[in-house]
């Protein structure tokens, strides 16, 4: 036997070896219950449970309380003042002989007055950030929605891609049991049957890599829609998706994109609390007033005063130039963003234009008919070959063809699928369906 007989041998034994290691394994495991969904079920339990979601509305209602509390005013101060002890007495309250007041009892009340609208301007900065707070929770649920849609319709081309196989290596099995026959008898040559051997244990090789990846795409799939345990989520979806380009024009599709793309308004947000954060700056250089009432039973002045009190900053060495001129900087530079955002979001749709009209374009030139005559003529190919039909070579080809075609099949499906995504979620709203 030479050298690479004996390669091929042994890399034949240890893939048989992998093989039953990995029948053992699974049999070993318990049968996982199967959760069948339609995306809209999926969508529904994914907004009902997904904790991220949660987090992120939560982040609106704390910032929502924030606007509140900018609207309260500041508390007033209290201030008093009497004597504890003094001539030998503790708390010597009271009148001398001439009716005067004894002891000293003082109690003033101060209140802060903002000026120049400056709890205005917080109350306008809090709202805007519950806004901004709002468009997160937007982009959250936008990338978590596209990431739902992606999975669900990959783990269904995973599973027909593993019914594929399954079918496949079952029309095989079915094929070399006829052929150890037909071996015995001397019916055929051993490189015919050890050919069909080597393709039975490749394709249970991708098999094996497919079914890693389904469980992959399952195990974030059931993340997304807090599913535990040991269950199977089967989407219930159709293997074909019509190829269709949506009917608003690319205009009407900048234009709601402006208006619903969450990152862009985001950052539109984050210009106005930029905007309004200078304001406040400025307001900030103008000094507050603070207004007070004071009573003094004992006063040096008189017996029980009753006094009037102002009190204002004098700014001469903190006018608030350092952060009005910081907050203005930062104002241009969130406009520089925003034109920036501006150019991307246009480049954003157009791309996505034009990489669904490639796919619908691709997809409406495939001729269905070529499937399902491929698929006919595949059933019968074992058959042929069995018959002496076609030869092995042939067989083999138009075998390893037939499951190309058919992968290649399932796999524009998907692309169609996520070009459609791709296009709703940078315009943020559903325009292809």
């Amino acid at each position: 036997m030479s050298h690479k007989q004996l390669a091929k041998g042994l890399y034949a034994l240890c893939c048989i070896c992998l093989l039953q290691s990995t029948n053992l394994h699974a049999q070993q495991m318990p049968a996982a219950d199967t959760l069948r969904l339609t995306l809209q079920q999926a969508e529904k339990t994914f907004l009902d449970s997904n904790l991220q979601l949660l987090a992120q509305h939560y982040n609106i209602q704390s910032n929502k309380a924030l606007v509140a509390q900018a609207r309260k005013w500041d508390n007033p101060v209290l201030n008093t003042d009497q004597n504890v002890y003094a001539n030998n007495r503790f708390f010597e309250h009271g009148r001398d002989a001439a009716g005067n007041p004894t002891g000293e009892i003082f109690v003033q009340v101060q209140q802060l007055i903002r000026t120049a609208g400056k709890r205005g301007h917080q109350v306008d900065l809090a709202k805007t950030n519950v806004n901004i707070a709002e468009w997160q929770f937007n982009t959250v649920l936008r990338d978590l929605r596209a990431t739902l849609i992606k999975d669900f319709y990959s783990v269904a081309q995973l599973q027909a891609n593993a019914g594929l196989y399954n079918d496949n290596i079952e029309r095989l099995s079915k094929l070399e049991k006829a052929m150890s026959t037909a071996l015995t008898s001397g019916n055929i040559a051993k490189k015919e049957y050890l050919r069909v051997q080597a393709l039975i244990l490749n394709m249970k090789q991708e098999m094996i890599g497919n079914a890693k990846e389904l469980a992959n795409v399952q195990s974030e799939l059931k993340t997304l829609l807090q599913v535990t345990g040991n269950i199977f989520i089967l989407p219930v979806a159709d293997e074909s998706e019509p190829a269709r380009m949506p009917e608003l024009s690319i205009f009407a599709m900048l234009d709601s994109a402006a208006k619903h793309n969450t990152d862009y308004n985001q950052q539109v947000y984050q210009v106005q609390y930029n905007r309004q954060n200078l304001k406040l700056q400025r307001s900030l250089a103008v000094p507050d007033l603070t207004i007070g009432t004071e009573y003094d039973n004992n006063s040096n002045y008189t017996p029980n005063y009753y006094g009037l009190g102002l009190s204002i900053p004098l700014p001469l060495w903190d006018r608030n130039r350092g952060n009005i001129k910081s907050a203005n900087w930062q104002v241009k530079a969130e406009e520089a963003t925003l034109k920036q955002y501006d150019q991307k979001l246009k480049n954003d749709v157009l791309n996505a234009y034009q990489k669904l009209q490639l796919t619908v374009s691709l997809t409406a030139n495939n001729n269905a008919a070529f499937y399902t005559d491929y698929s006919a003529l595949y059933k019968n190919i074992v058959e042929s070959y069995n018959n002496r039909q076609i030869s092995l070579i042939e067989f083999l080809e138009y075998f390893n063809d037939y499951q190309d075609v058919r992968k290649n099949q399932l796999q524009q499906v998907l692309n169609l699928r996520l070009a459609k995504q791709e296009l709703n979620d940078v315009v943020g709203v559903d325009v292809a369906k």
